[in-house]
């Protein structure tokens, strides 16, 4: 075993969102160390496959602020120009336009492995950020003063100690799952079915979601012609459509989609993940911060996941750079609530937005559904409205950290 090695603080997890904060603290005069299982730009990298990543308005100024976003436009991005929401078999639609908003997009779309090239670029030049990877957390321990990592990595063990730990090692967290960390949990009953999929028309970078009587059906427009596709389904269906043939899928397909776009052409590899609301009990204790999937998970319903836990990057960043600033312990229990308070009123926000969507549109009730499309063509043609459902989907809503002004820390 090598000597101890000290760091402000340790990252656990070096997927997009700890890549993001290890980026977002460069600069801060901290010492950061980022543990990550899984080489980047690795085949076998779950948080850079072949998934995209629908990035809202406000997530792509924090992005700028940070300085990776010159990186991720070269790599080739898609705006989101308009979304058409719509009910299936039901009268009523919504449209939102980037125009009528006065932004450039409404989002993007990237590719998660475009995320990891540019962020194994970025963190390489940083000198500040020692990235451990692969590697595997062999245990850790958090005292009153100090925490301490003995993680396996080229041959050998290292001895790794901080003030502050981030668990950012995502839905499965082992930093969460071995502090017996309360959380609350529900299941959908719904099994996310995800593919790459090319239109016979082109997508005009419009993005589609549209609620159907087993689940919401989205479509995001990427590069080469191409929609991504998230197809919520019942989880007893999943398996079925998984092994449907190519063409007997995209005749489903353009079944419960619809022919806005004509007749589906082709589908790549596809893939499904059972979909459950989680949140924790308690985002930080005592020299412990827990950001993105492993704080929370959401429905994909409206595209919000990634970028909620972009925004806690962007507050644990402030809070940690202005705390360190000062002279201040950031790992701190008062200095670390100060960033679990700031992040109550939007998680509730972003929750409910998501959560009610879900709920409300898979309710087959008539005076449900004859509600539904009333409020869609309400929302259609009341500007305010339809302004205010339009900055929630742009990440825009409630107070709004440094980052999320596009202004660096």
């Amino acid at each position: 075993m090598s000597d101890t090695e000290q760091y402000d603080i340790l990252i656990v997890g070096g997927g997009m969102v700890g890549a993001s904060l290890a980026c977002a603290l460069s600069g801060s005069g901290l010492r950061i160390g980022v543990v990550e299982a899984v080489e980047f730009q690795s085949d076998s990298q779950p948080s850079y496959d072949d998934r995209v990543i629908a990035l809202s308005w406000g997530s792509s100024r924090i992005l700028r602020a940070m300085g990776v976003w010159p990186a991720l436009l070269q790599e080739g991005i898609t705006p989101i120009e308009r979304i058409h929401i719509s009910d299936r078999g039901r009268f009523g639609a919504a449209r939102l336009d980037c125009a009528q908003e006065g932004v450039e997009a409404l989002g993007y779309v990237v590719e998660s492995r475009v995320f990891g090239k540019v962020f194994a670029q970025a963190l390489a030049r940083e000198r500040s950020v020692d990235l451990f990877c692969p590697a595997q957390l062999k245990s850790f321990d958090i005292s009153k003063r100090r925490v301490r990592l003995l993680v396996g990595h080229e041959g050998g063990i290292r001895d790794l100690q901080a003030r502050l730990l981030v668990a950012a090692d995502g839905g499965q967290s082992v930093i969460r799952e071995r502090q017996q960390v309360k959380q609350w949990r529900a299941a959908y009953g719904q099994t996310a079915v995800i593919a790459n999929v090319t239109p016979e028309k082109e997508h005009a970078h419009v993005a589609y979601e549209r609620f159907t009587d087993t689940g919401p059906l989205a479509l995001l427009p990427m590069t080469k012609k191409r929609c991504s596709l998230v197809w919520t389904v019942r989880d007893a269906d999943a398996p079925g459509l998984l092994e449907l043939n190519r063409q007997t899928f995209l005749r489903r397909l353009h079944e419960r989609f619809g022919n806005r776009l004509g007749a589906f052409e082709e589908v790549g590899g596809r893939s499904a993940y059972p979909l459950s609301l989680m949140h924790v009990r308690e985002r930080v204790r005592p020299r412990l911060a827990i950001v993105g999937n492993a704080a929370h998970l959401l429905h994909p319903v409206a595209g919000q996941g990634f970028n909620l836990g972009l925004r806690d990057v962007a507050v644990l960043a402030e809070i940690i750079t202005g705390a360190g600033r000062k002279g201040m312990d950031i790992g701190d229990q008062a200095v670390l609530e100060r960033y679990s308070n700031a992040r109550r009123g939007d998680y509730l926000r972003t929750t409910s937005f998501t959560d009610g969507l879900v709920r409300v549109f898979s309710n087959n009730v008539f005076p449900v559904t004859a509600m539904r499309g009333a409020g869609l063509v309400a929302l259609d043609v009341l500007p305010p409205l339809k302004h205010l459902l339009a900055r929630q989907a742009m990440g825009l809503s409630g107070r709004l950290s440094r980052l999320q002004r596009g202004v660096p820390l």
